[in-house]
Protein backbone atom coordinates (compact mmCIF):
# COMPACT_ATOMS: atom_id res chain seq x y z
CA UNK A 1 0.00 0.00 0.00
CA UNK A 2 1.50 3.39 -0.94
CA UNK A 3 2.28 5.80 1.90
CA UNK A 4 -0.47 8.23 2.81
CA UNK A 5 -3.29 6.02 1.50
CA UNK A 6 -5.94 4.87 3.96
CA UNK A 7 -6.11 1.12 4.70
CA UNK A 8 -8.75 -0.80 2.77
CA UNK A 9 -12.19 -0.83 4.35
CA UNK A 10 -13.13 -3.90 6.34
CA UNK A 11 -15.96 -5.92 4.84
CA UNK A 12 -19.26 -4.93 6.33
CA UNK A 13 -22.53 -6.71 6.89
CA UNK A 14 -25.59 -6.16 4.65
CA UNK A 15 -26.73 -3.26 6.81
CA UNK A 16 -23.28 -1.59 6.79
CA UNK A 17 -22.43 -2.81 10.30
CA UNK A 18 -19.45 -4.90 11.29
CA UNK A 19 -19.77 -8.52 10.16
CA UNK A 20 -20.97 -10.99 12.77
CA UNK A 21 -18.18 -12.94 14.44
CA UNK A 22 -19.00 -16.64 13.95
CA UNK A 23 -17.28 -17.48 17.24
CA UNK A 24 -19.60 -15.20 19.17
CA UNK A 25 -22.66 -16.84 17.59
CA UNK A 26 -21.34 -20.28 18.55
CA UNK A 27 -20.61 -19.04 22.05
CA UNK A 28 -24.17 -17.74 22.35
CA UNK A 29 -25.57 -21.13 21.30
CA UNK A 30 -23.19 -22.97 23.64
CA UNK A 31 -24.43 -20.82 26.52
CA UNK A 32 -27.68 -22.80 26.23
CA UNK A 33 -26.09 -26.25 25.72
CA UNK A 34 -27.63 -27.76 28.87
CA UNK A 35 -31.11 -26.63 27.81
CA UNK A 36 -30.61 -27.85 24.24
CA UNK A 37 -29.05 -31.16 25.28
CA UNK A 38 -31.79 -31.93 27.78
CA UNK A 39 -34.50 -30.93 25.29
CA UNK A 40 -33.03 -33.28 22.68
CA UNK A 41 -32.71 -36.10 25.27
CA UNK A 42 -36.37 -35.75 26.36
CA UNK A 43 -37.52 -35.55 22.73
CA UNK A 44 -35.55 -38.65 21.68
CA UNK A 45 -36.65 -40.69 24.73
CA UNK A 46 -40.25 -39.64 24.11
CA UNK A 47 -40.26 -40.50 20.41
CA UNK A 48 -38.41 -43.81 20.88
CA UNK A 49 -40.83 -44.91 23.60
CA UNK A 50 -43.82 -43.93 21.44
CA UNK A 51 -42.37 -45.76 18.41
CA UNK A 52 -42.03 -48.88 20.56
CA UNK A 53 -45.67 -48.54 21.69
CA UNK A 54 -46.92 -48.05 18.12
CA UNK A 55 -45.09 -51.22 16.99
CA UNK A 56 -45.96 -53.28 20.09
CA UNK A 57 -49.63 -52.47 20.79
CA UNK A 58 -52.50 -51.67 18.44
CA UNK A 59 -54.06 -48.23 18.79
CA UNK A 60 -56.87 -48.18 21.34
CA UNK A 61 -55.33 -50.83 23.61
CA UNK A 62 -56.56 -50.07 27.11
CA UNK A 63 -57.08 -52.62 29.85
CA UNK A 64 -55.60 -56.10 30.22
CA UNK A 65 -58.59 -57.65 28.47
CA UNK A 66 -57.69 -55.66 25.34
CA UNK A 67 -53.96 -56.42 25.45
CA UNK A 68 -52.50 -53.80 27.79
CA UNK A 69 -49.18 -54.85 29.29
CA UNK A 70 -49.33 -55.35 33.06
CA UNK A 71 -46.18 -54.05 34.75
CA UNK A 72 -47.52 -54.04 38.34
CA UNK A 73 -50.96 -55.60 38.78
CA UNK A 74 -53.59 -53.08 39.84
CA UNK A 75 -51.14 -50.17 39.59
CA UNK A 76 -49.03 -49.78 36.41
CA UNK A 77 -49.95 -50.74 32.84
CA UNK A 78 -48.58 -49.97 29.39
CA UNK A 79 -51.39 -49.05 26.98
CA UNK A 80 -51.73 -47.33 23.59
CA UNK A 81 -54.25 -44.51 23.47
CA UNK A 82 -54.44 -41.11 21.78
CA UNK A 83 -55.25 -37.72 23.23
CA UNK A 84 -56.42 -34.89 20.96
CA UNK A 85 -56.56 -32.56 23.96
CA UNK A 86 -54.13 -31.28 26.56
CA UNK A 87 -53.47 -32.60 30.07
CA UNK A 88 -56.38 -34.59 31.51
CA UNK A 89 -57.97 -34.41 28.02
CA UNK A 90 -58.85 -30.74 28.46
CA UNK A 91 -59.64 -29.13 25.09
CA UNK A 92 -60.24 -32.56 23.60
CA UNK A 93 -60.49 -32.47 19.81
CA UNK A 94 -58.47 -29.24 19.59
CA UNK A 95 -55.19 -30.69 18.24
CA UNK A 96 -54.65 -27.88 15.71
CA UNK A 97 -55.23 -25.19 18.33
CA UNK A 98 -52.92 -26.96 20.78
CA UNK A 99 -50.21 -27.43 18.11
CA UNK A 100 -50.40 -23.70 17.35
CA UNK A 101 -50.18 -22.91 21.06
CA UNK A 102 -47.15 -25.22 21.39
CA UNK A 103 -45.36 -23.46 18.53
CA UNK A 104 -46.22 -20.04 19.99
CA UNK A 105 -44.86 -21.15 23.37
CA UNK A 106 -41.55 -22.27 21.86
CA UNK A 107 -41.23 -18.99 19.95
CA UNK A 108 -42.04 -16.99 23.11
CA UNK A 109 -39.42 -18.90 25.12
CA UNK A 110 -36.86 -18.15 22.42
CA UNK A 111 -37.60 -14.43 22.26
CA UNK A 112 -37.89 -13.96 26.04
CA UNK A 113 -34.96 -16.21 26.97
CA UNK A 114 -33.13 -13.32 28.68
CA UNK A 115 -36.15 -12.29 30.73
CA UNK A 116 -36.69 -15.94 31.71
CA UNK A 117 -33.11 -16.14 32.96
CA UNK A 118 -32.21 -19.04 30.69
CA UNK A 119 -28.46 -18.62 31.19
CA UNK A 120 -28.97 -19.95 34.73
CA UNK A 121 -28.25 -23.70 35.07
CA UNK A 122 -31.46 -24.61 36.92
CA UNK A 123 -33.56 -22.55 34.48
CA UNK A 124 -31.92 -24.43 31.60
CA UNK A 125 -32.84 -27.73 33.22
CA UNK A 126 -36.45 -26.59 33.69
CA UNK A 127 -36.83 -25.28 30.16
CA UNK A 128 -34.88 -28.16 28.62
CA UNK A 129 -37.44 -30.59 30.10
CA UNK A 130 -40.31 -28.32 29.11
CA UNK A 131 -39.16 -27.67 25.53
CA UNK A 132 -38.28 -31.33 24.90
CA UNK A 133 -41.76 -32.33 26.04
CA UNK A 134 -43.47 -29.64 23.99
CA UNK A 135 -41.61 -30.69 20.83
CA UNK A 136 -42.33 -34.38 21.52
CA UNK A 137 -46.07 -33.88 21.81
CA UNK A 138 -46.11 -31.36 18.95
CA UNK A 139 -44.44 -33.97 16.73
CA UNK A 140 -47.23 -36.43 17.60
CA UNK A 141 -49.94 -33.89 16.79
CA UNK A 142 -48.35 -33.17 13.41
CA UNK A 143 -47.70 -36.83 12.52
CA UNK A 144 -50.73 -38.58 14.06
CA UNK A 145 -53.33 -35.88 14.74
CA UNK A 146 -53.18 -36.79 18.44
CA UNK A 147 -50.64 -37.34 21.22
CA UNK A 148 -49.68 -40.96 21.90
CA UNK A 149 -50.11 -41.78 25.60
CA UNK A 150 -49.10 -45.10 27.14
CA UNK A 151 -48.31 -44.86 30.88
CA UNK A 152 -51.44 -45.90 32.79
CA UNK A 153 -51.36 -45.65 36.61
CA UNK A 154 -54.08 -46.76 39.04
CA UNK A 155 -54.26 -45.71 42.70
CA UNK A 156 -56.98 -47.91 44.15
CA UNK A 157 -60.18 -46.80 42.46
CA UNK A 158 -58.59 -43.63 41.08
CA UNK A 159 -57.17 -43.95 37.55
CA UNK A 160 -54.61 -41.24 36.81
CA UNK A 161 -54.89 -39.82 33.27
CA UNK A 162 -52.69 -41.78 30.84
CA UNK A 163 -49.50 -39.91 29.91
CA UNK A 164 -46.10 -40.21 28.19
CA UNK A 165 -42.44 -39.20 28.53
CA UNK A 166 -43.07 -35.74 26.99
CA UNK A 167 -45.85 -35.05 29.50
CA UNK A 168 -43.47 -36.02 32.31
CA UNK A 169 -40.83 -33.62 30.99
CA UNK A 170 -43.35 -30.80 30.78
CA UNK A 171 -44.73 -31.38 34.29
CA UNK A 172 -41.34 -31.81 35.97
CA UNK A 173 -39.94 -28.78 34.12
CA UNK A 174 -42.87 -26.56 35.15
CA UNK A 175 -42.81 -27.80 38.77
CA UNK A 176 -39.04 -27.20 39.05
CA UNK A 177 -39.39 -23.72 37.55
CA UNK A 178 -42.21 -22.84 39.98
CA UNK A 179 -40.18 -24.21 42.90
CA UNK A 180 -37.13 -22.22 41.78
CA UNK A 181 -39.23 -19.06 41.35
CA UNK A 182 -40.81 -19.35 44.81
CA UNK A 183 -37.51 -19.84 46.59
CA UNK A 184 -35.53 -17.22 44.63
CA UNK A 185 -34.81 -14.05 46.62
CA UNK A 186 -36.65 -10.95 45.45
Amino acid sequence: MPPGQPPPAAPSGPDGSEPADPRSRLQRVLAYRLLLGLAVAVFVADQLSKAWIVHRLPYGTYGEVYGAIRVIKGFFYIVHVGNTGAAWSMFSGQSVLLATLALATLVAIFFWRSALGLRDRLAQICFGLLCGGIVGNLTDRLLHGHVIDFIDLHFGTYVYPTFNVADSGICVGVMLYLWQSLRAPK
